[in-house]
C-alpha cells in the first residue's frame, strides 16, 4: 500500500507541479495571477483538441506515436493557454487592471470556455487511447521492484514536468536575465532605471508562466484521469497550486518535493491515513499552507518572501 500511495502521490502532485511553476515564474515579475485555474482548464482544452486531430489522422487500427503526441499536445495545450494569460497580461501590465479582479475573472471564463469547447470542438473519443500510451514508464522499471514502480514507472509527462522546474530555478538563480526578472518584480522602478524593459519581462513571464500552468490541465486528462469529466475538478487543482507556491517559499526546485507532498495530502483520505476522516484530510493542504504562510512572516527572511511589487501595477509616469 505504501508503494502505491507514493507512486499515486507523485502523478497528482505533478499537476500541481506545473501550476504551481507556472505561477512563481508570474510572480517573479510582480504579478499575482489568480486565473490559475481558469489557465489549466483552457490548457486542459487545448492538450485534447490537438490529441483529437492527431488521433482523428491516425490509420484505422494504427497505434499512436509517443513522441508525436507529447509535441502536440504540449504545442496546443501550451498556446491555449498562453492566449489565455496574454489577455490577462494585457489587461494588467498595459491596462494596470486590478491583478486580483482580473484573475478571478479570468478563472471564470476559462473554465467556462474550457467546458463549452470540449463539448462542442473537442471528439473525446480517442482520448483514452491516447492517455495510455502518455501514462507508459520506462520499460525496465518493472524489474527493479518498489523502486521501479515509484520512480521510473511514469509516463513522459511527469519527468517533463521535474525538468521544467529545474530549469526554472536554474534560470531564476543564476542567470542575467533572471536576475532582471527577479528585480522588475521586487522593483519595477529601480529596474525601468537601469534599462530593463519592465513590461517586455512582465508580459514574456505571463505568457510562459501561462503555458506552463496549463500542461497541469493537459496532463490531468492526459496522464491522470484518461478521460474528459468537468472544468470544475481542474479548477480545484488550480488553487491549490497557487497555496502550493506560497508552500514552496517561490522556489522552483522546492516545489518539485512540495508538489509530491501536496499530492500525497490530497489522496490521504483515499487510503484513509492516520485513521482520520476524510471531511478532516482534505482541508489537511490548505492548513499546511497557512502555517506556513506564518511561519515565514514571523522569521521575516526575505528569502523566504513574496516579491515586493506583488500585486502592484507599474506607473513608468511615477517613476
Amino acid at each position: 500500500m505504501i508503494v502505491s500511495f507514493i507512486t499515486s502521490a507523485i502523478c497528482i502532485g505533478v499537476i500541481f507541479l506545473y501550476g504551481c511553476v507556472g505561477e512563481i515564474i508570474m510572480e517573479k515579475s510582480g504579478h499575482l495571477n489568480l486565473g490559475i485555474p481558469g489557465i489549466m482548464c483552457v490548457g486542459t482544452a487545448g492538450g485534447c483538441f490537438g490529441v483529437s486531430l492527431y488521433m482523428k489522422g491516425l490509420d484505422a487500427g494504427a497505434s499512436p506515436n509517443l513522441i508525436a503526441l507529447f509535441f502536440i499536445a504540449v504545442f496546443f495545450a501550451f498556446v491555449f493557454a498562453a492566449a489565455l494569460g496574454a489577455v490577462y497580461g494585457f489587461l494588467t501590465v498595459s491596462f494596470r487592471a486590478n491583478q486580483n479582479i482580473t484573475g478571478l475573472a479570468v478563472t471564470t471564463f476559462g473554465s467556462g470556455f474550457a467546458q463549452f469547447f470540449m463539448d462542442k470542438f473537442v471528439d473525446t473519443s480517442g482520448l483514452s487511447k491516447a492517455a495510455s500510451c502518455f501514462k507508459k514508464g520506462l520499460p525496465f522499471a518493472d524489474s527493479l521492484g518498489w523502486f521501479g514502480e515509484i520512480f521510473l514507472s511514469h509516463g513522459i509527462l511527469v519527468y517533463f514536468a521535474i525538468a521544467i522546474a529545474l530549469a526554472a530555478a536554474w534560470f531564476l538563480r543564476r542567470t542575467r536575465k533572471g536576475l532582471y526578472l527577479r528585480a522588475v518584480g521586487e522593483n519595477p522602478a529601480t529596474a525601468d532605471a537601469v534599462g530593463i524593459n519592465v513590461n517586455a519581462y512582465k508580459y514574456t513571464a505571463i505568457l510562459i508562466g501561462s503555458g506552463i500552468a496549463g500542461l497541469g490541465g493537459m496532463f490531468y486528462v492526459m496522464n491522470y484521469t484518461g478521460s474528459w469529466q468537468n472544468a470544475s475538478t481542474i479548477q480545484a487543482y488550480g488553487w491549490l497550486s497557487i497555496a502550493l507556491v506560497i508552500f514552496t517559499l517561490w522556489r522552483p526546485d522546492i516545489s518539485i518535493l512540495g508538489a509530491f507532498v501536496f499530492g500525497g495530502l490530497y489522496i490521504a483520505s483515499s487510503y484513509r491515513l492516520f485513521g482520520l476522516s476524510t471531511s478532516v484530510l482534505d482541508v489537511v493542504p490548505y492548513v499546511v499552507t497557512i502555517i506556513v504562510l506564518i511561519i515565514t512572516s514571523v522569521l521575516d527572511s526575505k528569502e523566504n518572501q513574496p516579491p515586493a511589487a506583488l500585486g502592484l501595477s507599474y506607473f513608468r509616469e511615477e517613476r
